[in-house]
């Protein structure tokens, strides 16, 4: 799959960041790395109490980012096969920190975050081999500007590659 064009995303915005993040490779293959180097680093942790961690006060511990990847990757992915699909309609954006505040990660077993992980990540990767070029190269709107759905895979790798690096670089866990 090629890299997105710069007419099929913003280029002054977040979702520009996420797909800079991304190497020149295949972003499936990034995808399938990502997904066993996520398994590896959460299945690292020794004692439960270890994915509770945060570096600092008020930030998301170890778990609630797992949790968080998880509901981006959701959220993106469902925009990726609205817009190949054809929606029409103006696709809404999401507030993280909303999410985070009624989400509730801290509660759930670390285990049962992982298995959600798993199928989720699986299950795109089936969806957007599946995509065709035309597919790939549909424009839609979401959070008020003009995307393809080629430009959101990417951006599901670069959310994640950044939540990766502060994984390393904050947490550790590397």
């Amino acid at each position: 799959m090629n890299r997105p064009l710069s007419t099929e995303y913003p280029a002054s915005s977040q979702m520009a960041h996420y797909i800079a993040l991304v190497p020149d490779s295949n972003v499936l293959e990034v995808l399938h790395h990502q997904y066993e180097e996520v398994l590896h680093r959460y299945e690292s942790l020794l004692l439960p109490e270890q994915a509770d961690f945060r570096y600092a006060e008020g930030k998301w511990s170890i778990k609630e980012m797992l949790g968080h990847m998880i509901d981006t990757e959701r959220i993106f992915s469902y925009r990726a096969l609205a817009i190949a699909r054809g929606e029409t309609q103006k696709l809404p954006g999401f507030e993280q920190d909303e999410y985070m505040a009624v989400a509730q990660f801290s509660r759930q077993p670390l285990e049962d975050l992982l298995q959600q992980y798993q199928f989720l990540r699986k299950g795109n990767l089936l969806l957007f081999r599946s995509f065709s070029e035309e597919d790939l190269s549909r424009m839609g709107t979401s959070s008020g500007s003009p995307l393809s759905s080629r430009a959101l895979i990417f951006m599901i790798a670069g959310h994640e590659q950044h939540h990766l690096n502060i994984l390393t670089e904050r947490y550790q866990l590397g």
